[in-house]
């Protein structure tokens, strides 16, 4: 299995923080935002990892070039964002055969990624991705799921006025190698993964849960309870 973490984000909504430092390294309990991640992918022994840049990609270069998992990052620039799922296309050729490990980097979790692998390999014959969910605070800010009995995303909203629950899209997940054909056939480089692919996965999409910690840093509010958490 290997990893891309999506780094690109410009972090408008965490000005004046972001003026300075790129949205995946800001600290969290005075240590950069990725640092967390790529320690995670590590400890579990993914083979490796691609980081896409946009934003101050020189600083994340910088700080990449130090860290001691350095000669296993692979960092790729993008010029104009392509969305998470133009993102994936594009790196099609780093992934091979394997599967593929998604997560935006943007976001502050804590979770057994050996235990979301292992509920990949046990999920439901038909599914092709599993996804990391969490109960949140903020629903209306959130993608929240209808899920089945079997852990099987059946509902997904966007973002709306009055969400039928707390069960929330944590924007990690695992996908099929499989995945690849499907966003070759759509025809276009800019893609994005909520709008344009999982409505096509509906019904194939299984789920788990990270009942410890996961928050999307996406305001100085929820950066703040990040912080608080630590």
């Amino acid at each position: 299995m290997k990893a891309l973490l999506l780094a690109a984000g410009l972090g408008t909504r965490l000005r004046p923080l972001t003026f300075d430092v790129p949205k995946c390294l800001v600290p969290i309990n005075g240590r950069p935002l990725l640092d967390y991640w790529l320690e995670m992918l590590f400890n579990a022994r993914i083979e490796s990892v691609l980081v896409n840049l946009h934003y101050m990609a020189e600083k994340v270069i910088r700080f990449i070039d130090q860290s001691t998992y350095k000669g296993r990052i692979t960092t790729v620039y993008e010029e104009k964002l392509l969305g998470t799922a133009g993102t994936l296309l594009r790196n099609k050729d780093f992934f091979g055969d394997d599967r593929i490990l998604l997560i935006h980097a943007d976001n502050f979790s804590i979770f057994d990624l050996n235990e979301f692998i292992q509920a990949h390999r046990s999920r439901p014959q038909n599914c092709e991705m599993t996804m990391m969910t969490f109960k949140t605070d903020t629903p209306q800010s959130c993608g929240i799921l209808e899920i089945d009995g079997e852990k099987v995303v059946r509902a997904f909203h966007e973002k709306v006025c009055n969400p039928p629950g707390d069960l929330a899209n944590g924007a990690v997940y695992i996908l099929e190698n499989s995945i690849f054909s499907f966003l070759e056939s759509i025809g276009e480089e800019k893609l994005d993964f909520s709008n344009q692919v999982l409505p096509f996965f509906m019904g194939r999409v299984f789920t788990f849960l990270n009942d410890q910690y996961h928050r999307d840093i996406g305001t100085m509010d929820s950066y703040k309870k990040a912080q608080e958490r630590l």
